[in-house]
């Protein structure tokens, strides 16, 4: 079988049956564990950020001369940069998803998954080099957290891809388990950077044999290197197992036109997320500031600085923004992927701040009662991620995405109103860690609900949108979405700096409530121009 196919017609039953069912299921099959790898690439940051808490990084900035109250001070600051890392990656990986919506109509199914699953290689070997030294500049690890974000673009032209390999009437089921299993990736980087870190699996590479609190330094290198073998397998099956179909890449090209044209658009992106975190953290600008700032930049970046064959096409696929649907759909599924990996990059540090340093006064503090709670928070991400696939597969039962939508966001509202809620009774409580339960148990329902809505939102799409433009309008949904990843953990570590870390959860409650109205009112309504798609 040619990697590039010239005749691709899966709506036709004879030919998915007969020749479309075994090439949509390969590439399908590849391109899972390809996703999955790249969001335990994004999202690590959600870990290492409490390790390097625990471990002491300092980045420099605690000096001998500095008095306690000084070194107090200092301490909340860099517990703020912590959080930082996490968002600035989030940023990058929401910023590279906006070229990564239109990379498959450029570059071909196959090298762009071949060649962006390449690239995870860069961040996944820099922080096991950053972490030898708990002296490294806070700017090194920024950098990296940037280089990412290249985990979190990749979702977006995976999406789009399989989106052609389909038929319609399978779009639930078959986006479902790519993004849901792909997702899972979250979860088993929470599980298996606390693990790797215990042992030096990879200790011979800039080890020095230094130990803090008990464990080796070279441990936490491991956050970095035990994800390049699997990387390297995982790019080289994608460049030797996937196709380009013509249905997805109007204008097959050879290999290396596209992954030439993928790396420049992703180059582009790239710029655009290192001036977005550039000014958040070197500035100091306002996140609301800067998130317009980046994703017009990297709109403009893409129209006018690209080679007039790549302009042409992206023209065509621009197209969705004067579609409204593209606009309200991109709100709804903010919500919900929004929500699940926003919760998930933030999640561990927040579990950290409110159970383990649980004295605002003193950062220093540990609560020798508290949960062990790296133990229990992957299952977080892990819960949203294997319930997707049953969003989209209940959607397509019941031949309704917005129906099941509806019911998941208000079960995710009530979730996020108890969390908040036992928050504030572990604040204001001497013994927190008696909350922990109830608390974890809230945060559980609030992941399940967010993976049902990301199941039963992108089922929607292919019926509100034609086949052209359904793959760029999953990819840009999907591109908007992921700077949940970027704004929830800014908000918590702003809010958390200000002690009412339950007021974010507030916030956030609000914002599914206006979703939950759109929904209804566009697709569920007396008015509804679309009914229940």
């Amino acid at each position: 079988m040619s990697t590039n196919i010239n005749n691709w017609n899966v709506e036709d039953e004879s030919f998915w049956e007969s020749t479309g069912k075994k090439i949509a299921t390969k590439n399908l099959w590849i391109s899972i564990p390809a996703l999955l790898l790249a969001f335990a690439v994004w999202i690590m940051w959600s870990i290492i950020a409490t390790k390097l808490k625990e471990f002491g990084y300092n980045f420099g900035m605690i000096t001998p001369d500095m008095s306690p109250d000084q070194v107090t001070e200092k301490l909340k600051e860099i517990n703020s940069l912590y959080y930082t890392l996490p968002a600035i990656a989030g940023l990058a990986g929401a910023t590279l998803r906006i070229p990564n919506s239109f990379l498959i109509g450029i570059g071909g199914g196959r090298n762009v998954i071949s060649i962006t699953t390449a690239l995870l290689l860069i961040p996944a070997v820099g922080v096991g080099m950053a972490l030898s030294d708990i002296n490294t500049p806070y700017m090194t690890f920024a950098i990296l957290a940037a280089l990412s974000g290249f985990g979190g673009g990749n979702f977006a032209s995976s999406m789009s891809n399989i989106s052609y390999f389909f038929p319609k009437r399978m779009q639930g089921t078959s986006l479902g388990l790519n993004a849901g299993i792909g997702n899972l990736g979250v979860g088993v980087m929470q599980k298996t950077i606390p693990w790797v870190v215990g042992f030096a699996l990879f200790g011979a590479l800039n080890s020095d044999g230094v130990i803090v609190r008990g464990e080796a330094l070279s441990g936490i290198q491991n956050a970095g290197w035990v994800w390049v073998p699997v990387l390297t397998i995982s790019a080289i099956a994608a460049f030797i197992g996937m196709n380009n179909v013509v249905t997805g890449t109007p204008k097959l090209p050879n290999t290396i036109t596209g992954i030439s044209k993928t790396l420049l658009l992703v180059g582009l992106g790239l710029i655009s997320a290192g001036i977005g975190a550039y000014l958040l953290v070197g500035l100091g600008v306002n996140m609301w500031i800067v998130l317009p700032i980046v994703i017009v930049l990297t709109v403009m970046l893409m129209k006018y600085l690209t080679p007039s064959e790549i302009k042409e096409n992206l023209n065509k696929q621009f197209a969705i923004f004067n579609n409204k649907h593209n606009w309200i759909m991109t709100i709804i599924y903010t919500m919900t992927f929004g929500s699940f990996i926003g919760f998930s990059a933030a999640f561990p540090k927040l579990c950290q701040d409110v159970f383990v340093y649980s004295d605002s006064a003193d950062p220093s503090y540990i609560n020798p009662n508290a949960p062990n709670f790296l133990m229990w928070v992957f299952i977080g991400p892990v819960l949203g991620a294997l319930i997707r696939p049953v969003g989209g597969w209940l959607s397509d039962k019941i031949n309704s995405g917005a129906k099941v939508t509806t019911f998941s966001t208000i079960a995710q509202i009530l979730a996020t109103l108890a969390v908040a809620y036992f928050i504030l009774q572990a604040k204001e409580s001497a013994t927190p860690e008696q909350y922990w339960w109830p608390f974890f148990g809230c945060f559980m329902i609030l992941f399940i609900t967010t993976g049902i809505g990301n199941g039963s939102t992108f089922r929607s799409i292919p019926y509100i949108f034609s086949k052209e433009q359904a793959g760029p309008v999953l990819g840009w949904t999907s591109a908007i979405a992921a700077y949940g990843a970027f704004i929830i953990p800014k908000v918590f570590g702003q809010q958390i700096k200000a002690g009412n870390p339950e007021y974010a959860l507030y916030g956030f409650a609000v914002y599914y409530l206006i979703c939950l109205f759109l929904n209804w009112w566009f697709y569920q309504g007396p008015k509804a121009e679309i009914k229940n798609p």
